[in-house]
């Protein structure tokens, strides 16, 4: 499926590879490698709400700051996990991480199959990166928030994010 103008990066529009989830969908499961190129699936990352930060790339301004808030707002979100899902190479992820002191969001890259991208519809077809995006994905793996950035350069609605990312952990407390 693909749903072309559904993104765009400095005003130019691009094509979305894959569904447009909505909360109450189940989440679509994945293939990622973590920073240690370790393969991680929809099924290891449960046992906690997830809060699924999807980013173009770390080493551009918006990406490193969403990613840097999201570590920050961690401490705030008992019972919540937190990723971040790019395209950039697991050992990019880690040195970026390192050099930030960036150590309570998980890294997971994409950059193998495409997977996540094209299963959570966030796969940009003509870049082959990640559009901007958050799921809020609760211990059932039923979506409880998605947010497409229509504008990949544009932030997230943090609030909404951080608002169902306490929520659903409330549920699970």
């Amino acid at each position: 499926m693909e749903r072309p103008g559904a993104t765009t990066l400095k005003g130019n529009p691009f094509t979305l590879i894959g569904p447009e989830l909505k909360a109450g969908d189940a989440a679509p499961d994945f293939h990622l490698v973590d920073t240690s190129l370790k393969p991680v699936t929809l099924k290891d990352t449960g046992g906690h709400v997830r809060l699924i930060s999807v980013v173009p790339s770390l080493d551009t301004p918006v990406c490193d700051a969403q990613t840097k808030r999201f570590n920050e707002e961690a401490a705030s979100l008992p019972n919540v996990d937190i990723i971040t899902v790019s395209m950039d190479l697991p050992f990019a992820q880690k040195r970026w991480c390192g050099a930030f002191g960036v150590d309570k969001v998980k890294m997971l890259s994409d950059h193998m199959d495409g997977s996540f991208g094209s299963n959570y519809g966030t796969l940009i077809k003509e870049l082959r990166i990640e559009s901007r995006a958050i799921f809020v994905v609760d211990t059932h793996n039923k979506i409880r928030h998605a947010e497409y950035v229509k504008e990949a350069a544009d932030f997230p609605n943090y609030e909404a994010a951080l608002s169902a990312a306490r929520n659903a952990g409330a549920a699970t407390a």
